[in-house]
């Protein structure tokens, strides 16, 4: 077994989740990641925790979207909630066989399971807001060949790109980010202004969080939810994203009061339309984001390291996390990415960024 692998887990249990003793520890993920779940398992154990292991098999959710009737699309999944609420800690784990399977699932089906299942998300993200119990999460990336394919490379390459941009000294990186996150907390309006943007939005009142590694690993993002009504002009993404299965790439949105109220894309303009309609709010803006973890230097088509990718912002369509100080509620949070290597991040008069480079 690769070394890495045993101090990944390591890593998680002991630096991301911080795990007690006699709790329990949900590790959800995929047969991919069989000897990562396995050290993951003995880490919990070592730590005088509660394991409890989750895997889900390639096929699963095709043969599901394709013969599921309308009961069971909408039947509740209490046992899965029951699970979650007793636990404080969760683990998932990114990997795929095919990063295409849902490709030809009606989007419609996803969204109408997405819309039922959605109280489990909440809690697993937001739930140490709540009165009636925590839960600490933390999501991983983890190499797997269909990951690598995506991203362009060699399964070993691949691994060392992950490992790479996991494996640091995470307390040192996070002071850095620390810097960034204050510099935000004390601005009111952001512009984003250069090739293929022209937008501006409030964060007044809003909390900005700095990702360290103690919630996605990799770390590398400080991000906030824009004042929801706030939001104007322009913006084209430069790259694209897989979601459930469909690619959407060269999308260009225009905001008005916070709200799309034009949107193209140069593949997958009908699914984007299917996101942009899951609900009343899908329309507006969750998340902003800026990437500035520096070991990640290429762009994967994995949004877990894409949105961390150095000299990128991000937007989420939909849902804005409790912890930003919330303000959109909606079934979806669909982030999408923009190099800023040609353009300049102003805030309240002042640029801060320009191509790429931070001026503070």
């Amino acid at each position: 077994m690769d070394p890495r692998i045993r101090k990944l887990a390591q890593q998680t249990v002991r630096y991301s989740l911080e795990v007690k003793p006699g709790t329990n520890v949900i590790i959800s993920g995929g047969e991919e990641a069989k000897e990562f779940i396995l050290e993951l398992y003995k880490e919990v154990i070592l730590q005088g925790a509660h394991p409890i292991v989750n895997v889900g098999l390639d096929g699963m959710n095709d043969f599901f979207y394709k013969y599921a009737n309308k009961q069971q699309l909408e039947k509740f999944p209490d046992l899965q909630m029951h699970q979650i609420k007793n636990s404080q800690y969760y683990i998932g784990i990114n990997t795929s066989g095919n990063t295409r399977e849902l490709s030809n699932a009606d989007p419609k089906k996803i969204m109408i399971r997405k819309k039922v299942t959605r109280p489990i998300g909440d809690h697993v993200v937001n739930s140490a807001d709540k009165e009636e119990g925590w839960m600490k999460r933390v999501t991983i990336g983890f190499p797997c060949m269909a990951l690598a394919q995506e991203a362009g490379m060699s399964l070993n390459d691949y691994e060392n790109f992950v490992f790479n941009a996991c494996l640091i000294d995470w307390k040192k990186f996070g002071k850095r980010m620390d810097k960034l996150t204050s510099v935000f907390e004390k601005g009111n309006e952001v512009h984003l202004i250069g090739d293929g943007v022209d937008l501006k939005f409030s964060i007044r009142g809003k909390n900005c969080v700095s990702d360290k590694g103690e919630e996605n690993m990799p770390g590398g993002e400080v991000f906030m939810a824009p004042v929801r009504e706030s939001m104007n002009g322009t913006i084209s993404f430069d790259y694209p994203r897989v979601v459930n299965g469909n690619l959407i790439s060269g999308v260009k949105l225009r905001f008005e009061k916070g709200k799309v109220v034009e949107y193209s894309a140069e593949q997958g303009e009908e699914f984007l339309n299917e996101l942009l309609n899951t609900d009343e709010n899908a329309k507006y803006v969750g998340e902003f984001g800026v990437g500035c973890n520096p070991g990640i230097k290429q762009y994967t088509n994995d949004l877990l390291f894409d949105e961390k990718l150095d000299c990128t912002i991000h937007l989420a369509l939909g849902m804005a996390y409790k912890q930003n100080g919330g303000g959109n509620d909606s079934a979806i949070h669909v982030d999408i990415v923009k190099d800023m290597k040609k353009a300049k991040m102003i805030l309240d008069g002042k640029v801060i960024q320009e191509n790429g480079k931070w001026n503070v």
